[in-house]
């Protein structure tokens, strides 16, 4: 039994759409006497699956909800029922410190809706940033080493912290298949929005000589296929002719930033449902 009747609950529920689903699940609530706060939903046209996110208040048993919701919907339901809580994460970071640092100050001042356990690097750059905040900082180096025997040992340190999620403050290795799939969903990118164009080294030297106009950065859940996962948020800020590549390399910078603490708000507020290769965002 939830007995804290002050709390502000969310269920999330996605499943294949058929008339009436929206009565029936206010109902359930509405007979376990819970106030519902807030409520979205919304129906791919394409593929006619239907996604609920509620936000509500009142002392409620669990199971029962569940149990009642089971009832009334598809077959294929999904149910997730929980509360505003903090998502435990760790950092993966290689060398540049804007993202992490950003992270760990907005974690020090509960700017973010997470606790950081841990900062994992392949690199010793990073160590003392980390530590200021008094975050464990685990040094990884992958000289020597397979991409599979480097991960192996990563994975010993992440299973020790027992994550929710795994979030890519600049970590710049390209993590194998089967290590993707081991968290499916819950690792976190972000990546100049350059792409699929200036591919490889300097984007902004490439970006520069082309004369671009905007700079942008792009937060995604990662899958198997580089940098292809579905996308959470997204961010451009405008450049111009008086703009060096130094100029456009600090503005991405800033901008990634943003658009990476945004996406990660999103996800830990538990406002995104992934949908194929795309999201569902209720903002």
């Amino acid at each position: 039994m939830d007995t804290n009747n002050g709390t502000t609950h969310i269920l999330l529920i996605d499943c294949r759409d058929e008339t009436g689903l929206v009565y029936k699940i206010t109902g359930v609530l509405y007979r376990h006497n819970l106030n519902i706060v807030r409520n979205n939903e919304f129906v791919n046209p394409e593929t006619k699956h239907f996604f609920m996110r509620t936000e509500f208040s009142g002392e409620f048993a669990r199971t029962a909800v569940i149990g009642d919701l089971i009832k009334e919907l598809p077959e294929d339901v999904r149910i997730s029922l929980g509360g505003k809580k903090k998502k435990k994460i760790v950092l993966l970071a290689t060398k540049e410190h804007h993202c992490l640092g950003d992270l760990l100050l907005r974690n020090e001042f509960d700017r973010i809706n997470a606790e950081i356990l841990a900062v994992i690097s392949n690199h010793e750059l990073l160590r003392s940033l980390t530590e200021r905040f008094g975050i464990p900082y685990h040094f990884v180096p992958h000289e020597g080493l397979s991409r599979e025997g480097h991960e192996e040992i990563m994975l010993e340190v992440i299973d020790g912290y027992k994550p929710e999620f795994l979030v890519l403050a600049k970590y710049m290795r390209i993590l194998t298949p089967e290590f993707v799939r081991r968290f499916p969903n819950r690792i976190i990118n972000i990546h100049h929005s350059f792409l699929p164009a200036f591919i490889g080294a300097n984007p902004y030297k490439q970006a520069y000589t082309r004369g671009v106009k905007i700079i942008g950065a792009t937060a995604h859940f990662v899958n198997t296929s580089l940098d292809e996962g579905p996308i959470i948020h997204q961010s451009i800020i405008p450049v111009d002719h008086t703009h060096s590549v130094n100029d456009m390399m600090q503005a991405g910078k800033d901008v990634e930033k943003t658009v990476l603490a945004r996406a990660l708000n999103l996800v830990f507020d538990e406002r995104v449902f992934v949908d194929g290769n795309k999201t569902v965002i209720f903002d």
